[in-house]
């Protein structure tokens, strides 16, 4: 796996054991040396470890970050939805993936940590990420999403999910794992989202990422906790490695608060200073990855109505369409079209349908959790 440099640069990374094996530092990055895991974890016998299922040895030393992981991050494989749902196709599935990611890809490993079949088997994806699961600390450092590698545990869900939902069993092992994921990291049902969040791709799916609401609510009930515990907002927190449609949104937002910004999903230099700027002269504290946090986000996003216009409502229509709703077209206007798709976003996530984007809808549109979509 190619270790992209802002991943570690920043980073304490911490001499540990995992597994048995010994932890040595090599330059800016932690690498495990020795055998990789090799039994079944007892702790989580239902997850499938990377021996059990086959896997090769990975090419190059697998890395570890001392960094903190605050989210979990979904996706699906857009591989065929097959109706084979036994362990067997499970196991197979976990093979194919890391020869794709191998040898297509020309990564390490297989690059996810975790993998659910479409028959609801949890599978281990990279090789020491049921031992990091089990401790709850020290993630992998994996190749799922550039900019969130080290931050995020990626969970990828056999299938294609642009029209179709995901089976039942799926869905059941997903929320599990999640459950499980948030329990050992210290993480909460609104710290879930999906690949494009953080990335341009049509990942995790239309339909798939209409049912997180449903997803996070029953994650949150496993844990035991309510949605009086969720904070009003949990916005995607860009950051200067991070190019996505969300960050396209954050670009709209500083143009039309008078910093001359292309809209065009990439976190550069140019952007680093106008976020610089604009949480200095907000009183936002700044950090060194010119973090995009709640903060920026609920002093920049305004509110808009029927009466709105301009690079804010554009904002606004471009990730809309992206989100499935084709009639939304982006021309900076509050028409009828992106009035019914807000209404729908704010009805997806409990939010009152009247059609004025707030700073709750701000948030679900950009695929934020609120604390309504929460309540069930």
């Amino acid at each position: 796996m190619a270790i992209h440099e802002h991943e570690v640069d920043r980073r304490t990374l911490f001499k540990v054991g995992l597994g048995g094996a010994v932890a040595a530092v090599v330059g800016t990055e932690l690498a495990l040396a020795g055998p990789a895991s090799a039994a079944p974890s007892p702790e989580f016998p239902w997850i499938i470890d990377c021996d059990t299922w086959g896997a090769r040895p990975p090419s190059s030393p697998i890395q570890i970050t001392g960094n903190t992981t605050n989210k979990i991050i979904l996706h699906h494989m857009a591989f065929p939805n097959v109706t084979d749902y036994s362990r067997d196709h499970a196991l197979q599935l976990a093979r194919d993936c890391q020869n794709l990611h191998m040898d297509t890809d020309g990564w390490a490993d297989t690059g996810q940590h975790f993998t659910v079949s479409r028959g609801g088997y949890v599978l281990e994806g990279r090789h020491q990420s049921l031992d990091t699961l089990v401790a709850g600390e020290h993630q992998v450092i994996a190749a799922h999403c550039p900019g969130e590698n080290g931050n995020a545990i990626g969970i990828e869900n056999e299938g294609t999910y642009i029209t179709e939902t995901p089976p039942q069993a799926l869905l059941d092992s997903l929320v599990e794992l999640c459950t499980t994921v948030c329990t050992q990291f210290g993480l909460h049902a609104w710290d879930i989202f999906g690949h494009w969040d953080f990335r341009v791709t049509d990942c995790p799916g239309i339909a798939f990422y209409a049912l997180f609401p449903q997803i996070r609510t029953r994650v949150l009930k496993a844990l035991g906790e309510s949605a009086a515990d969720a904070p009003e907002r949990r916005w995607p927190d860009i950051w200067r490695f991070v190019d996505s449609p969300v960050v396209q949104v954050a670009q709209y937002l500083l143009d039309a608060a008078g910093y001359d910004l292309a809209a065009d999903g990439v976190f550069g230099t140019d952007m680093n200073a106008a976020v610089a700027d604009f949480q200095t002269t907000h009183g936002i504290p700044v950090t060194a990855d010119c973090t995009f946090d709640t903060a920026t986000w609920e002093a920049l996003a305004p509110v808009l109505d029927k009466h709105a216009a301009g690079q804010p409502v554009s904002a606004v229509q471009f990730m809309l369409s992206r989100k499935g709703y084709g009639d939304v077209a982006v021309t900076g206007e509050f028409d009828h079209a992106t009035m019914k798709a807000v209404q729908d976003m704010q009805r997806l996530h409990g939010l009152t349908p009247d059609g004025k984007v707030d700073l709750s809808t701000w948030c679900a549109v950009v695929g934020g959790t609120v604390r309504e979509a929460l309540k069930g």
